[in-house]
């Protein structure tokens, strides 16, 4: 997946303000969109590391510890909490990525398109709770959602948020009552379809091995992954 892969990296250097010089590139960025403010920010991908600091000092101790470990360890928490002064750690979340070529559609009858803003999408959300809801992203998307429902109620949507670099991030949340049922391949599906045939790249980050099944069903292939360290 030469040109997947080349541009999904495009995405995080657009990301890092920062671009990758060869197999792992560590940059002091103060405003980086990796991570968090003020926390280091690591990304793999087929090969290729990508990390910013928030400092030059932060960076340099970044760099030579990154640089002793395995590039398939750069976004294990366990390995660099042994190597670095971490305080906190997100992620690590991996990154899966569709080339048309690869999209196993799962068509459904009944989708329907509303807005993030529908009633029914909100109830949608306050019944998967804070967590979840703020996981799936798509209270925030803008582009109407894919949905699904039954006796009134929405019980699964879909949606993506048009990033940097053509690339289509998926967002996915089914009722926490109804999973298993094959509910989010569905809807994901048709937003998949939606994205590709506006040109877009399909990004699925997930950390729930629930949630990678889902994406692995639909011909999505996992890359790499994301990790942010808060260092000490």
């Amino acid at each position: 997946m030469p040109d997947t892969t080349a541009r999904a990296l495009a995405l995080w250097e657009h990301l890092a303000r920062a671009g990758a010089q060869g197999p792992l590139t560590v940059s002091a960025v103060p405003d980086s969109l990796l991570c968090p403010p003020g926390w280091c920010g690591i990304v793999h991908l087929d090969g290729t590391t990508l990390a910013t600091a928030p400092t030059a000092d932060l960076a340099d101790t970044l760099r030579a510890v990154l640089a002793r470990t395995r590039p398939a360890e750069h976004t294990d928490p366990e390995v660099l909490r042994d190597a670095l002064p971490a305080t906190d750690v997100l992620g690590p979340a991996t990154l899966a990525y569709l080339a048309r070529d690869d999209f196993r559609p799962r068509p459904a009858p009944g989708l329907n398109r509303r807005s993030a803003a529908d009633p029914a999408v909100e109830a949608l959300l306050e019944k998967a709770g804070p967590e979840e809801a703020g996981e799936s992203g798509l209270a925030e998307l803008e582009i109407p959602l894919f949905t699904l429902t039954e006796k009134g109620a929405v019980i699964a949507a879909a949606g993506y948020e048009v990033l940097p670099e053509e690339v289509a991030h998926l967002c996915v949340l089914t009722d926490p009552e109804q999973r298993g049922r094959g509910l989010a391949r569905a809807v994901a599906s048709a937003a998949v379809a939606h994205a590709l045939d506006q040109g877009l790249l399909p990004q699925w980050r997930a950390r729930p091995a629930p949630s990678r099944r889902v994406a692995a069903a639909l011909g999505f292939r996992e890359l790499g992954a994301q990790l942010s360290l808060q260092l000490g």
